[in-house]
């Protein structure tokens, strides 16, 4: 009579829970850069600090642009003069053809310059516009409340049009990243309640929402990145800090059998069943893994008595004892 241990079936639980450590972030942090190249003069911020919309962040030197700003305007003030002479050329000219003392040939010509003029002039209008708009850029602002949570660039350094020199993460909106395992994506996906907790305050838990979970796996660690969204502000949730998200998932309807109850017998995945002291081999039909266990689909019933361990070492009918139980021999062994 050969020992063995078993387990006895029954019907799994409606919800299976687990727990995944994770790092508050802001849902919305923006890169922001200038929109010209220059010097860095000024930064007017720290890691940090708090900023409204529209404060200024960091300062460019605005020499040149100021320069190139007066060079516009000087050549507006030229367009200006040139549109000036070029109509009242225009104006003398179709007074002295009404008195046909010019060719039409020659007010045509003073025609096409007036009009060459009024395209010079706005092009010189356009251009001042354009630099004035530069000259603005050199200060950068806000573009909405928040915090600073880096800077990229510092004092003297020469940046370039849109590289990115401060981050600031928006004021309110927070959530929590958390990396999920390739065979737990589609069970957080039909989660039906998350709650989130900090290490700072593990007994405060907070209700949470799956936002999103990434399309792909990351390269390095397999593993599909998720933001859990916390709907309700919290002020003692802080960017930055650690924190433990548990999920709730419904399972599937189904008997589970660690992986040591499986047989292959001539292609067939079996079990071995204990009735009245004997082994059966039953086969099953398999569902597929839930964590380390494995979910069978059909072929057995809760109460059933599974042998989960030296599966490998039975035979059909053989007469098994089971550990943990008073051992009771009936017939002959062989």
């Amino acid at each position: 009579i050969r020992p063995v241990r078993t387990l006895t079936l029954a019907p799994s639980g409606t919800e299976a829970s687990m727990e995944l450590s994770g790092e508050v972030v802001p849902r919305y942090e923006s890169r922001l850069g200038f929109r010209v190249g220059g010097k860095i003069i000024a930064r007017k911020v720290e890691v940090g600090s708090l900023v409204k919309r529209g404060q200024v962040l960091m300062q460019l030197d605005a020499t040149d642009l100021q320069l190139s700003q007066a060079q516009a305007k000087a050549a507006l003030s030229a367009a200006d003069s040139q549109l000036a002479l070029a109509k009242a050329e225009l104006d003398r000219y179709r007074e002295l053809r009404a008195k046909n003392f010019v060719s039409q040939a020659v007010l045509d010509t003073k025609e096409a310059n007036f009009k060459a003029s009024q395209s010079a002039h706005d092009q010189a209008s356009a251009g001042l516009k354009v630099q004035s708009n530069q000259s603005s850029y050199s200060a950068l602002v806000a573009d909405a409340d928040g915090v600073v949570t880096a800077l990229d660039a510092e004092v003297g350094q020469v940046v370039t049009a849109g590289t990115p020199v401060v981050r600031v993460a928006r004021s309110g909106a927070i959530e929590v990243k958390v990396s999920i395992p390739e065979d737990r994506v589609d069970a957080i996906r039909q989660a039906k309640s998350v709650t989130v907790r900090t290490w700072a305050q593990r007994d405060t838990a907070v209700a949470g929402v799956v936002r999103e979970i990434a399309p792909a796996a990351d390269p390095a660690t397999r593993t599909f990145s998720a933001r859990v969204a916390l709907p309700t502000p919290q002020a003692d949730i802080r960017l930055g800090m650690t924190a433990t998200v548990s999920f709730s998932a419904p399972l599937p309807p189904g008997i589970r059998l660690p992986l040591t109850a499986l047989l292959n017998d001539q292609g067939k995945t079996s079990v071995w069943v204990v009735e009245k002291g004997k082994v059966k081999l039953v086969p099953v039909v398999l569902a597929g893994p839930q964590g380390n266990e494995i979910l069978v689909a059909s072929g057995l019933d809760a109460g059933q008595e599974v042998v989960i361990a030296g599966v490998h070492l039975l035979r059909e009918g053989q007469k098994v004892s089971i550990l943990g139980r008073p051992a009771t021999t009936t017939g002959t062994t062989q």
